[in-house]
């Protein structure tokens, strides 16, 4: 293909995708669920046609999928919304047409529709979760943090249960349950806010769950992180101090390995190689950073944050985290 007929390819292939993503936002207006509850989402303005706006003050528009994601996502979406309107009042359709309407970059809808679920299901604390997880991809930490304890207060007398993944990892085996769910999204809404005693609270608790190796590695990460925000450099080596690279995991080997260059046992330079996948490298690149801030290499920490808002991907964990320590430094 020359380099004309490649460039009009890729002009009709971004036409499609915005074609599709009217599309999205028409079919949930028609449903009902765009609007459904809209008032009481708490959502912040942004600017015309972005999702949010970063800590920094820059608009944030939805993030560019790769053409077979985005089909694949699409697909995912359309059979939510077919679940949806079969039975609208059904807790579960409303929770995957939420999941899968983020998935797409559409946060700002996936907010209304778990809005919409926590009107109908009042008392069901998953709704709050997963909107306490979505307001912390738009960057408002009170929000996700008045959903997540809200969560949390709800599910503390019922039993555990184990979350099913949207995104499939290679083993198609979910690693996660509500509970550690909403205990690791609160700690992080706290680490972003700075509120670090707060996040080991939240982390803690998720420690008295039976968590599987992945949730466990990646609470202690962030766990570990705010301790050592908080000058309790003894607890944090103490906390870390079982973990070696034998541990099998599934998805979160970027945090195990994090822990070990932070525990001394691995080198820095044993992660430099990022990953594929833009939310790991995010993951990696906050992380690297992390180890240079916590010490002294200050100027070095910053160069690597700064960085990441080169990344694509504005909705990972470690985009956002750099974000706040950004903030926090002007």
């Amino acid at each position: 293909m020359n380099s004309g007929l490649h460039f009009n390819h890729l002009i009709y292939q971004n036409r499609m995708k915005n074609l599709i993503s009217s599309s999205i936002i028409l079919a949930l207006i028609i449903t009902g669920t765009a609007c459904s509850g809209s008032s009481d989402t708490g959502l912040a303005d942004v600017p015309e046609g972005a999702q949010a706006v970063s800590l920094l003050g820059e608009p944030l528009y939805k993030p560019e999928l790769p053409d077979e994601v985005y089909t694949t996502y699409t697909e995912n979406f359309e059979e939510a919304l077919t679940g949806y309107r079969t039975d609208p009042e059904n807790a579960e359709s409303i929770i995957w047409l939420g999941r899968r309407t983020a998935y797409l970059g559409e946060y700002r809808e996936a907010v209304k529709i778990f809005t919409e679920g926590v009107f109908k299901h009042p008392e069901d604390p998953r709704f709050y979760r997963h909107r306490g997880h979505r307001y912390i991809t738009l960057r408002q930490f009170d929000e996700a943090i008045q959903d997540l304890e809200r969560a949390a207060e709800l599910m503390r007398s019922g039993p555990d249960m184990v979350e099913p993944d949207g995104l499939p990892n290679a083993l198609n085996k979910p690693v996660s349950t509500l509970k550690s769910n909403v205990w690791y999204h609160l700690g992080l809404a706290y680490y972003l806010k700075g509120e670090y005693r707060n996040a080991a609270d939240a982390y803690e608790n998720a420690f008295e769950l039976d968590l599987t190796d992945d949730m466990r590695i990646a609470t202690l990460y962030w766990y570990y992180s705010a301790l050592k925000r908080m000058g309790m450099d003894e607890e944090a080596g103490i906390a870390v101090a079982g973990v070696n690279p034998d541990i099998e995991l599934i998805e979160n080997d970027v945090y195990l390995n994090l822990i070990l260059v932070f525990d001394g046992i691995f080198d820095a330079d044993h992660l430099m190689e990022t990953a594929d996948d833009a939310v790991q490298n995010a993951a990696l690149a906050y992380g690297l950073g992390n180890w240079h801030y916590m010490n002294g290499r200050r100027a070095r920490a910053f160069e690597i944050w700064n960085n990441i808002l080169e990344l694509p991907n504005w909705a990972a964990f470690g985009y956002i985290a750099a974000e706040s320590e950004l903030v926090r430094e002007r």
